[in-house]
């Protein structure tokens, strides 16, 4: 016996118990059946004519689970998570995001392993093709689908743990694995030295400006980020007691690389106490000729906070004078945090210059490279000729009181 034999049907999607009296209803929404019992048939009329399906629960039986899109995901975190986050991060997310635009139709069950196994090899094939290799600088450049593939697995995280889609998103697990980053190699990546050494260091310096030469002396001594530095207020700077807060930044356009605003925190949020050694109060010192009233910035021109654009410009080109190896304005934070570990002797001594929050990125940073590669394997070569010549010193039998056997015969050996 079926439960519609203990119903009447009454209306439209609605039945009425035979022997109770009650109205059972019925609704069916994107494939989801809902249903609720109803003392009278106005009200289950009404459930039926207004619900939208948020608040009741579906039909066990019937129930196809409803998932939102990856776009639906997108736009939601864009408006709650955003706002957290900073403007180069968000400009970063959204270029990145873009090649997802073709997974964004699928909802979030959908998006399997084999639906990124084929979404990887859509892309690898067109970065992959002649036409695009012959595109010119800056696309044809592309080695793998690392970022795209990071850029899924953040969304996929903040989905999970997102109050907006917690329950729908209780079961699911990352479509991502690791034969996804190796289905996307597209050729290797070019090799770049991002830690500067100290000899290059101060060549580097030489090759600029006055004012650059002092923001990159500046940004090499405390490990900053250049935004970090270029946003430096002298309100956040004791010089009498040797101390200064690293606490604003300055905030560029991604597109024209001009200044934006002063964002009253760095990156992760958190102030970081510098000491004034004696290389960075003589900085201070020389910036504080140029202070003017009512201009916080150390570093501008003409009170203009500096853009981005000009600051790597000068970098840029002191590189090229110099005929240094390297490129980009990070290469100072890189090349602290590599000498803070070899001097320091352990990550410590790294976050405690960088301002870093975890050991990971701590140790991305202060990574051994190239130079240390050459280092250490001509300490090990030299050991090892010091030891063979040991040990064949001690292994060498002299001759000198030997006495040979026809000398010994002749009676010749005295």
């Amino acid at each position: 016996m079926s439960w519609r034999d203990k119903y009447k049907k009454a209306a439209v999607g609605i039945y009425k118990h035979k022997s109770t009296g009650s109205f059972y209803a019925e609704k069916k929404i994107q494939g989801k059946v809902y249903n609720k019992t109803f003392s009278n048939l106005y009200d289950a009329k009404k459930w039926r004519k207004h619900f939208d399906g948020i608040s009741a629960e579906p039909k066990t039986e019937d129930l196809v689970a409803e998932y939102s899109t990856l776009k639906h995901v997108w736009e939601t975190m864009q408006k709650v998570h955003f706002p957290t986050l900073a403007t180069s991060t968000k400009a970063i997310w959204k270029r990145r995001y873009s090649m997802l635009q073709n997974l964004e139709h699928l909802t979030m069950d959908k998006i399997t392993p084999s639906k990124i196994t084929s979404w990887v090899n859509h892309w690898v094939k067109i970065f992959s093709s002649e036409d695009y290799q012959s595109s010119g600088r800056g696309k044809a450049g592309r080695c793998n689908m690392n970022n795209e593939l990071n850029m899924f697995v953040t969304i996929f995280n903040w989905y999970k743990e997102s109050e907006q889609f917690e329950k729908e998103a209780l079961h699911l697990t990352c479509p991502v694995k690791k034969k996804h980053r190796k289905l996307g190699f597209i050729k290797p990546v070019p090799d770049k030295k991002k830690q500067i050494d100290l000899n290059h260091a101060f060549v580097f310096f030489d090759c600029l400006k006055p004012l650059y030469a002092d923001l990159a002396m500046m940004q090499f001594y405390c490990a900053g980020r250049v935004g970090e530095i270029a946003g430096l207020q002298w309100s956040n700077i004791d010089l009498a007691n040797r101390r200064m807060m690293i606490k604003h930044t300055c905030i560029w356009d991604m597109s024209h690389k001009t200044f934006i605003e002063l964002k009253p925190f760095p990156k992760n949020r958190e102030p970081r106490p510098v000491f004034i050694t004696d290389e960075i109060y003589e900085v201070l010192k020389r910036r504080e000729a140029f202070r003017l009233p009512a201009n916080d910035f150390v570093f501008h021109v003409d009170g203009f906070p500096l853009n981005y654009c000009t600051i790597q410009l000068n970098y840029r080109e002191a590189q090229r004078k110099g005929n240094l190896p390297y490129s980009g304005t990070h290469i100072l934070r890189h090349g602290m945090a590599k000498l803070a570990r070899k001097v320091g002797g352990g990550l410590d001594a790294v976050i405690a210059m960088t301002g870093h929050r975890d050991l990971k990125l701590a140790d991305h940073y202060s990574t051994c490279n190239e130079d240390d590669q050459k280092e250490f394997s001509q300490k090990i070569m030299q050991h090892i000729r010091q030891a063979r010549k040991t040990d064949t010193e001690e292994n060498e039998v002299s001759f000198n009181n030997v006495v040979s056997l026809s000398s010994f015969k002749s009676g010749t050996h005295n």
